[in-house]
């Protein structure tokens, strides 16, 4: 999911679109368009950079074994 420090400044940012005055107004904007991009992200069942790094040093060394066994695979047919 999106970083916490990340989420607070585009909450930051999207708050100050709005015309602001009172303070409560402004803690209530940014209470609420922090909801609304939880929920938003939380609907797109995103994954972690550090999930994805991990997954995708799993797929590397998998495609890397599998290439050996087709190797192996290639070298014992050829020996028949």
């Amino acid at each position: 999911m999106i970083q916490t420090e990340e989420l607070d400044i585009l909450v930051n940012k999207l708050a100050k679109l709005f015309p602001m005055g009172d303070s409560q107004l402004t803690q209530d904007i940014k209470k609420n368009i922090r909801a609304l991009l939880d929920s938003s992200f939380q609907k797109m069942d995103l994954v972690s950079r550090e999930e994805y790094e991990v997954q995708k040093a799993l797929l590397a060394r998998t495609q890397e074994r599998l290439s050996e066994l087709q190797e192996r695979i290639e070298r014992l047919e050829s020996d028949q």
